[in-house]
């Protein structure tokens, strides 16, 4: 997460229900870590050359900037009635959805979505505002979705660096919220132990299992030592990743992944590992990149 003094949540909004609850995620997680929140819209129109201000005669309030306005006005006070007392700015950006909010990340501490919305930010998860926020945006993005319930935090892990960077934020997450920390492996067959490396075709699965929980060790080695405070459970669990975190989001208040990683989470937000979780995850999900 940008360490910046006075780095923003940064929530995008688009004046649907699912923007506004992404508002209020966006509002808790930036109270909880003593961060202001920025809520932004992105502008399309100006860009599409249409007319966005009040009409000469036309009633007042009238005009597309005026819609946008009001976007912003009504997605404040929504963060203001979650959180009183919170730093809010609000801002208006020409430009398309996407561009705007990736233009935002280099100075956000986290940029916050909702799964689904209108305009600019229409089909949000399954089309490509979302896969573009997350391929390239400079800090952690989180998708509201699913259920808000109590419960651990929950990080995938499949032993890349990658991982262990989501493993990372995960514990911080956990720590500022109080709750417990689960690593979870899901694996299907051994892994090759080198390019071209065929998989063997008869293994112990016993010895299989020892050795996938030890790459769960291995990431989550260090992270304990900084966060004390966090009780840290390791499961390691034999089936689809996207079968295994689906299922596991049930129980958490929190689901991490990273952006890529290793074997079936390789490309995670660009393939299918991706459009699964952000389809049926039962909880906010929170996407962690490495670092260019």
């Amino acid at each position: 997460m940008n360490s910046a003094n006075g780095a923003a949540v940064v929530v995008g909004v688009d004046g649907s229900e699912s923007a506004l609850r992404a508002v209020r995620l966006a509002a808790v997680e930036a109270a909880r870590r003593h961060r202001p929140l920025r809520i932004v819209h992105g502008f399309i129109w100006p860009l599409l050359h249409v007319p966005v201000d009040t009409p000469a005669g036309g009633p007042p309030g009238a005009g597309l900037r005026h819609q946008a306005e009001q976007v912003v006005t009504a997605a404040t006070d929504e963060a203001e009635a979650t959180v009183p007392g919170l730093r809010i700015s609000g801002e208006i950006i020409d430009g398309e959805a996407a561009a705007v909010l990736i233009g935002e990340s280099p100075a956000a501490a986290m940029i916050v979505l909702g799964d689904r919305g209108l305009g600019g930010f229409s089909a949000l998860v399954v089309g490509s505002v979302a896969v573009q926020v997350v391929a390239h945006a400079d800090c952690p993005v989180l998708v509201a979705r699913g259920t808000d319930r109590p419960g651990p935090v929950i990080v995938g892990m499949d032993g890349s660096e990658t991982a262990r960077l989501a493993a990372e934020f995960a514990i911080d997450e956990a720590s500022v919220r109080g709750a417990p920390l689960v690593a979870l492996h899901a694996y299907r067959y051994p892994t090759s132990t080198g390019p071209g490396d065929m998989r063997p075709l008869v293994y112990d699965d016993t010895e299989l299992r020892s050795e996938e929980d030890r790459v769960v060790a291995e990431t989550l080695a260090g992270l304990t030592q900084r966060w004390p405070d966090v009780p840290v459970t390791r499961e390691t669990a034999r089936g689809r990743p996207t079968t295994v975190l689906a299922e596991a989001s049930r129980r958490a208040q929190l689901l991490v992944v990273g952006r890529q990683g290793r074997g079936e989470l390789t490309g995670l937000l660009l393939g299918s590992v991706s459009q699964s979780l952000l389809h049926h995850a039962d909880c906010p999900v929170a996407v962690v990149r490495a670092p260019h």
